[in-house]
């Protein structure tokens, strides 16, 4: 991996980007969602994370995030890792999930192909992680954390989209899910 796509600096935001193994769409459901939103919120109140933007869509999530405790690759591997156990999960616990079997199978593919899983791969390995180092690209990112459900043809505005931060940006007294530390 480039030293270009590595968390080298602490001190700096970023902009972090990851996706479900193959792209599959598993953030339809409300609860699925709410396992990432409490992982991150328990990195927020536990691991120094402080969270700008984010923005879940149904198979990748977007975030701007920094820290002033414990580094940023570490708080994305433990959150990455705690998610993927807990999605799995909840994916073979849920009753109506009519797509049990088909993701359970596609999980454990990409798993075999991976000698560091125990079974299930939920998450790809990377997190692509992009330093933002002036306000002009910090602005940009925030613009495309925000206009992803937009682009995608989801909602016709960014604050429309129930999973994201373009909400709070929108009207910041709007009590969100996360404790966002606004940019800019």
């Amino acid at each position: 991996m480039s030293s270009a796509y590595k968390f080298a600096d602490n001190s700096l935001a970023y902009f972090v980007s990851f996706a479900v193994v193959n792209w599959i769409d598993v953030f339809t459901r409300p609860e699925y969602c709410q396992i990432v939103l409490d992982s991150l919120r328990y990195c927020q109140a536990n691991k120094g994370l402080t969270v700008h933007a984010w923005c879940i869509m149904p198979s990748h999530i977007h975030l701007i995030v920094s820290t002033r405790q414990e580094p940023l690759d570490g708080i994305m591997r433990d959150m990455k890792r705690h998610t993927s156990k807990a999605l799995t999960k909840a994916i073979q616990e849920h009753p109506g999930e009519s797509r049990k079997e088909w993701l359970l199978w596609m999980f454990e593919r990409a798993g075999r192909r991976n000698p560091y899983n125990e079974r299930y791969q939920f998450w790809q390995q990377d997190n692509h992680p992009i330093e933002l180092r002036t306000g002009s690209f910090m602005a940009q990112k925030l613009e495309y954390i925000h206009q992803n459900p937009v682009v995608a043809g989801f909602v016709e505005e960014p604050h429309h989209w129930s999973l994201s931060s373009a909400r709070n940006y929108a009207n910041p007294s709007i009590v969100g899910p996360l404790d966002l530390v606004f940019m800019g």
